[in-house]
């Protein structure tokens, strides 16, 4: 049972405090309720945007790595379709220090349009080395397209175009920040050598003078179930013909998503799964084989994606995949093997669990679903999974009506 204190400030921020006196570091997490799926379809990308311009300075503290690396700390940042996230560790001793330092850029940042222009930039180079400049590198936009209509979901988050970033006015990025960026839209985590109370007390000497913004986010178009199959075929300059198969999944608040998440591990975590030893191993169909869900929020996707053995068709790859798929549907799996899976699974939950600074990351993402309490549950509710519930969760995932499937050809 992981134990946390949990507190409100009252411009609304949240405030999670996980004691870990194994170690004399602190992490500081401030997740933001904010990810790609709260954007403009018209205005994509500006959630990584902040990711960048977050680091780039305020009024009060030019240069934020310098000062926190003058106190020991190091810091880092990811967005996803759901949430921003950023995270610092440094020596207890210089906890302050990172108080300081994350309530001053949730207050305001040192806004010009010198400095987006130098942002911009930076997320239209990654854009391009992300998607155009690499193999495969615009799968999942492609898949997202093809799979989601409504949700947006449907873009990544780096964007959907480059014109988005590129055409964002100084005023539009302002706009977001003080959309999104505050107390009531956010969590802060401590994880590691801190004392709650300590926490509580400098979060309010921080935090506590930052207004509240009122954040009321627009609800997010819900996809409608899927009706028919989907295809879409490209040709591309890589060096192997690549497969993906993508079927709508339960959410992450639905005993179904753990259900999902326990097939995928049946059928390709590690060289004993079925699909490497089947298709892989005996029947050298494919290079290349893996089953795994995308971990989004709200309902996302469970992928099965491979890279074809030389001379291996389309309609053979696809043909092996779904006998593998109906075996799931047909035949319960063994005790023994969902047993393995399961362990395995613990095995890696419990050692993650084991770092404060994974600690402080868990939490912020269970808060940012809906509550940090989940984490506690998440294992109890697969060791609760029987091999039925996995059979009848495969008769509902795995329907061709319920597939998106995107032909990746290597160009000959």
């Amino acid at each position: 049972m992981i134990k946390f204190e949990r507190y409100k400030l009252d411009n609304g921020l949240q405030l999670i405090v996980y004691p870990d006196y194994s170690t004399p570091m602190v992490a500081l997490d401030v997740c933001y309720h904010v990810g790609a799926k709260n954007e403009n379809p018209e205005r994509t990308g500006f959630a990584h945007l902040f990711e960048h311009l977050m680091f780039g300075g305020t009024k009060n503290i030019p240069d934020y790595d310098d000062a926190l690396q003058h106190a020991g700390g190091e810091n880092n940042a990811y967005t996803t379709n759901d949430l921003t996230n950023y995270y610092l560790t440094l020596p207890k001793e210089n906890l302050e220090t990172g108080f300081w330092l994350e309530s001053d850029r949730m207050l305001e940042l040192d806004f010009s349009e010198e400095k987006l222009n130098v942002q911009k930039n930076v997320v239209i180079e990654e854009f391009k080395q992300r998607n155009l400049n690499q193999p495969y590198g615009d799968v999942w936009p492609l898949l997202r397209e093809l799979a989601y209509k409504v949700h947006p979901y449907q873009w990544q988050t780096i964007g959907k175009e480059i014109s988005h970033i590129a055409d964002a006015s100084l005023e539009e990025v302002k706009a977001f920040f003080y959309r999104f960026y505050a107390p009531d839209n956010a969590v802060l985590i401590l994880s590691g050598h801190v004392d709650p109370e300590e926490c509580l007390k400098l979060a309010n000497k921080w935090f506590g003078d930052i207004p509240n913004r009122n954040v009321n986010k627009a609800p997010i178009p819900q996809e409608p179930r899927q009706q028919e199959f989907r295809e879409m075929t490209v040709e591309r300059d890589v060096p192997d013909t690549a497969l993906y198969l993508a079927f709508h999944m339960p959410d992450r608040r639905q005993r179904g998503y753990y259900v999902c998440d326990l097939i995928s591990d049946v059928l390709s975590n590690g060289n004993s799964s079925r699909l490497y030893q089947r298709l892989v191993k005996e029947e050298k169909l494919f290079v290349e084989l893996d089953a795994y869900v995308s971990g989004d929020h709200d309902p996302g996707l469970f992928i099965v994606s491979g890279k074809l053995a030389e001379g291996v068709t389309i309609p053979q790859a696809k043909a092996a995949i779904w006998k593998e798929l109906q075996h799931m549907q047909q035949e319960l799996v063994s005790a023994v093997e969902l047993e393995k899976v399961k362990n395995k699974l613990e095995a890696n939950l419990v050692y993650s669990q084991m770092n404060y600074l994974n600690m402080a990351q868990e939490l912020a993402n269970f808060e940012n679903i809906d509550r940090a309490e989940r984490i506690n549950e998440q294992m109890v509710i697969y060791r609760s999974i029987s091999s039925a519930d996995l059979m009848l969760q495969a008769q509902e995932l795995f329907q061709e009506t319920n597939c998106s499937q995107l032909n990746y050809l290597a160009k000959k």
